[in-house]
């Protein structure tokens, strides 16, 4: 029995989402009176100023080797005119492709990986497609595809990009090792872009341990624990990371930018390498 006190609900033509006609009309977009703009503003102001460095560097093409380091965007060198001074590491596997900087070859990888991360979704959807802009806000896209359609669909390949990724930390494990020359490329001698690098590999080593993939792998479709125990202590491990993704994301983030400024100011000579031993 109606009492004349239910909430009226729209019947017409609605858009979609929160806003469709089976909802109640409320014509607040939404009643959070907090800056809940603040976090998606700072995290889109984050990422995009890595985009617009990292653009920047990628096209460069120069000033990303000095010695005994080489810039993380760089490594490996993989074509002809991936010029580095003597003793740098060149492979030419790829020849002069078209003039290319071979750091548009080599970042497709840890930035596919990134750009998939299931953190970095969150992010870059929040940040920049309003999708939406905050919890109990709603987003100003009529409808709602999710990850089914192209372009997004290709989010599910991430756990492909997790295997790159892995080389990737890999290869600039080799990039730290090879800081503890000097410019004479003889062994046994530490400056500050040892330092630089060392404290990178470790952040991008936890990035991708913590990754929800490697999690997947190390523990995922296992259906007793006990009789497991070795896979279900790394488990364990990579929980611990996995809990604390977003804080390694942007602390790796931010420490593969610096040593590659690092090492762009030593090769411009801006800066000297300072030696500890």
């Amino acid at each position: 029995m109606a009492t004349g006190t239910e909430p009226q609900l729209n019947t017409g033509p609605q858009p979609g989402g929160v806003r469709g006609g089976t909802r109640a009309a409320i014509a607040e977009p939404h009643l959070r009176k907090d800056r809940w703009w603040l976090a998606p503003a700072v995290t889109a102001f984050g990422l995009l100023a890595f985009v617009v460095y990292s653009t920047w560097r990628a096209f460069a093409n120069t000033d990303y080797y000095a010695a005994p380091y080489v810039s993380p965007f760089y490594s490996p060198c993989l074509a002809d005119n991936c010029h580095t001074m003597k003793g740098g590491p060149n492979f030419g596997l790829l020849g002069d492709w078209w003039g290319l900087s071979p750091a548009l070859i080599i970042l497709i990888f840890p930035l596919g990986f990134r750009l998939t991360c299931y953190y970095y979704r969150k992010a870059y959807y929040r940040g920049f497609w309003a999708s939406p802009p905050a919890c109990a806000v709603a987003e100003p896209h009529k409808k709602y595809t999710g990850e089914t359609r192209f372009p997004l669909i290709l989010q599910n390949i991430h756990r492909y990009f997790f295997y790159a990724a892995v080389l990737v930390a890999l290869i600039l494990t080799w990039d730290t090792l090879l800081g503890f020359r000097d410019e004479h490329y003889e062994w046994g001698h530490m400056g500050l872009g040892t330092v630089v690098f060392l404290v990178n590999i470790v952040l991008i080593w936890a990035y991708t341990l913590s990754c929800h993939s490697c999690r997947h792998i190390v523990g995922g479709r296992l259906k007793h624990f006990s009789k497991h125990p070795v896979r279900y202590r790394m488990w364990g491990w990579v929980g611990k990371l996995n809990a604390r993704h977003m804080q390694l994301a942007w602390a790796s983030l931010i420490s593969v930018a610096l040593a590659d400024f690092y090492v762009y100011l030593v090769a411009t000579g801006a800066f000297t390498d300072p030696r500890f031993f």
